[in-house]
């Protein structure tokens, strides 16, 4: 082979390295005198997902109950796929359904085979702290359109990591909702898995003594994450030493409580998470003394204007907390979207002053007056589009017998979102549509232990909340999902509220429900030798 010969290989493999083999084939031959036209980028489900579930709870009373589901009828989305929960540090060995259904014989024939699968393991003598062995599943959901669940009992559940491909990756979902029937933890403690992300905004933390938080860092990836912890009160940043470069070792999780990075007690703290390398899921766990505990979830991106879905009708207390991380304050006007329609409530009559790089906070009280709703925020008249984040301290029952749970702002429902674990009894659905009224598809899924899929439409007035018990599956056994889509109108945001009372405690939980982001924009690509002049 001579030099010519190989310069022009050489010449080609550079021009299929530029050019990265945007198409298998060859392109169609270029016109010249034609008019190059953009295409709309298509829309295709996602591939892969991830998930991550922090650790439940420390109490030796806590049940938790874990719930993995995809959507059905994903167009597009291919065939096979997995979607799997595996312990990030240690074993779970409960996997009990949620409901105490009897199993099947294919359930029990599965059990046995985990077992023996177990002893194997055993005599493999693998080795003892597990680091060179991949965990095994804790759920493996098999199909869309039905849940699986599992339960764990105690304080030595460890956090979750998953992931979905194919298929079950497009808004695959999981829900975990852990009961801890006394101490201060008490309560019903519900929260939605997280995506990993680098990025995370909590306001309506706290370091007050009547508190114990705890941010949830858990990094999905074999490599290490290092992760910063800023602190934000009413005066601006709290001051700390031991925030920055906190390392999140590979699959593992760490939970560290607020009050150790700041000497400064505040009841209203902005927590805001970043990595400066990898990436991880974030979410704070807050305890109160009187009022029992709940997971505070992310705010929605920083945004002049937002939405907080899901205040109970009989809700005691209200607290909303807004943060403005830009340079510019903010003047918020306040509103609640009701029944009926919007008011101002006579708690926000003026309005809500937002320092740049401080937390500030407003009582509302009992906004509701029985009626379900959402907060509304924005800028006040003749204010500037000043983007914040926000989130709502909810509290309901009175005395000995209150219970907390918190409400992030959260975007509307584009085209899909998706909300597991509803209960035949105490699952609540509502919908708020901000400004045009829209029409909605909820789909209630097949019971985790059995039963029928149904559908049910609902139109929402423009500028009001709708607060209605979901549909529930025909024939239901075990828990459900539930799956909102907007079918026309204006935008909607939406919240699922769980409750049970127990000795006389009304515990509950409220998960917001953003889009799942199961379908991506993909542009039309070919190749382009042009970029070589």
């Amino acid at each position: 082979m001579n030099r010519t010969t190989l310069s022009l290989i050489a010449v080609a493999t550079a021009l299929a390295a530029v050019t990265g083999f945007a198409a298998v084939s060859a392109p169609d031959p270029v016109d010249s005198t034609a008019t190059a036209t953009a295409k709309t980028p298509a829309r295709l489900p996602v591939e892969r997902s991830s998930l991550l579930c922090p650790a439940p709870s420390t109490s030796e009373l806590a049940e938790t109950v874990y719930t993995s589901f995809t959507p059905a009828g994903t167009t597009g989305a291919g065939t096979g796929g997995a979607a799997e929960l595996a312990p990030s540090a240690a074993p779970l060995t409960d996997t009990d359904p949620a409901d105490d259904e009897k199993k099947t014989d294919e359930d029990k024939a599965k059990d046995d085979e985990a077992k023996d699968d177990k002893a194997k393991d055993d005599d493999a003598k693998a080795p003892a702290d597990g680091a060179d062995a991949k965990a095994k599943p804790f759920l493996a959901l098999k199909e869309p359109g039905k849940p699986v669940s599992g339960t764990k009992k105690g304080a030595d559940a460890p956090a979750l990591v998953g992931a979905a491909t194919g298929p079950l990756a497009p808004g695959w979902t999981a829900q975990q909702t852990t009961t801890v029937t006394a101490g201060d933890s008490r309560g019903l403690l519900g929260m939605t898995c997280t995506a990993p992300g680098t990025d995370f905004w909590f306001p309506g933390a706290s370091t007050d003594k009547s508190r114990q938080d705890y941010v949830h860092l858990t990094n999905p990836d074999d490599t290490a994450a290092v992760a910063d912890i800023a602190l934000y009160g009413k005066e601006g940043t709290l001051k700390s030493d031991t925030g920055e470069g906190i390392p999140v070792p590979a699959r593992s999780s760490v939970p560290v409580l607020l009050s150790t990075l700041t000497g400064e007690a505040e009841p209203n703290v902005t927590v805001h998470v970043s990595t400066r390398t990898g990436r991880v899921g974030a979410v704070v766990n807050a305890t109160e003394e009187k009022t029992g505990g709940d997971w505070l979830a992310a705010s929605a991106d920083a945004a002049p204007r937002a939405v907080l879905p899901g205040i109970p009708g009989d809700a005691t207390s209200v607290r909303l907390v807004v943060f403005a991380p830009g340079e510019d304050d903010a003047e918020l006007k306040v509103q609640l979207a009701g029944k009926s329609g919007t008011i101002v409530p006579s708690s926000a009559a003026e309005p809500l002053n937002v320092k740049s790089g401080m937390t500030a906070s407003l009582d509302l009280a009992d906004v509701t007056k029985g009626e379900a709703g959402a907060v509304r925020i924005g800028p006040a008249e003749g204010g500037r589009e000043t983007p914040v984040v926000a989130a709502l301290r909810v509290v309901r029952g009175k005395g000995d017998n209150q219970e907390v749970a918190f409400i992030p702002a959260t975007g509307p429902v584009t085209e899909r979102a998706t909300v597991a674990d509803n209960r035949a009894k105490g699952s609540t659905l509502t919908l708020t549509a901000p400004e045009k009224s829209a029409k909605v598809k909820v789909t209630a899924s097949a019971g985790s232990g059995g039963g029928e899929q149904v559908v049910k439409t609902y139109t929402v007035k423009g500028g009001t909340t709708l607060s209605v018990t979901p549909p529930v599956p025909a024939g239901l056994k075990g828990s459900y999902a539930l799956t909102v889509e907007p079918e026309s109108g204006g935008p909607v945001h939406a919240a699922r509220a769980l409750a049970v009372t127990q000795d006389g405690v009304p515990m509950f939980t409220v998960q917001t429900l953003p889009d799942d982001r199961g379908m991506v924009s993909v542009p039309a690509t070919k190749e382009d030798l042009s970029v070589l002049k």
